[in-house]
């Protein structure tokens, strides 16, 4: 049992304003499992899940940081909104950067890339995994569909390559790359139950 256990995390947070600094490194740790929990609620298909976890300790930090008693609001649910927004954020800024996997994702029902796409909220783990193993199944069924180059393109594409760097990795010209992702999507397209 540790010796901050008995006390409230807005009193926590006033000693740590005083100076207590190890009381930051105490919270990081209580609240760990809560940005876990939010980072998987909020799973990218495609992406990596430990980049969300650490965004979601990124918002942990500034909450501890930024928390005042006075503002009416428990440290536990001003935390969870900061968790949120900067994973939110990071999300947002992903599919933003050129190049990045998600701003660069073949959708693989054909419909739009949508935040909805992203984010599932409420998901278990047990329905989590269900779900990878499910994509990799889809994942495996559209590659069955593709030529090897389409293939290699599929693949360069998915590591946020950009279609010049495809180009130059494959020495085909970036019209070529383009045509080739553009079937990709259209075979996608015509096969929605792969």
């Amino acid at each position: 049992m540790h010796e901050y256990d008995d006390l409230s995390d807005e009193a926590l947070i006033e000693r740590f304003h005083a100076g207590e600094r190890e009381i930051e490194d105490y919270l990081l740790n209580k609240y760990k499992e809560l940005v876990k929990k939010k980072a998987r609620a909020r799973f990218l298909l495609g992406g990596d899940n430990d980049d969300l976890v650490q965004e979601g300790m990124i918002g942990l930090f500034k909450a501890i940081r930024d928390y005042r008693t006075d503002r009416g609001t428990t440290f536990r649910t001003f935390a969870g909104l900061c968790i949120d927004r900067q994973i939110a954020t990071a999300i947002e800024s992903s599919r933003r950067q050129k190049h990045q996997l998600l701003n660069t994702a073949v959708p693989l029902d054909g419909e739009p890339l949508q935040e909805e796409k992203f984010i599932s909220f409420a998901i278990s783990p047990e329905e989590l995994l269900i779900e990878r193993e499910n994509q990799e199944a889809r994942r495996e069924e559209i590659r069955r569909l593709l030529s090897p180059m389409e293939k290699q393109v599929m693949d360069l594409y998915s590591e946020g390559l950009s279609y010049a760097d495809i180009a130059e990795s494959l020495g085909k010209s970036v019209k070529s790359v383009d045509n080739t992702l553009r079937r990709i999507r259209s075979k996608i397209r015509e096969n929605p139950d792969k």
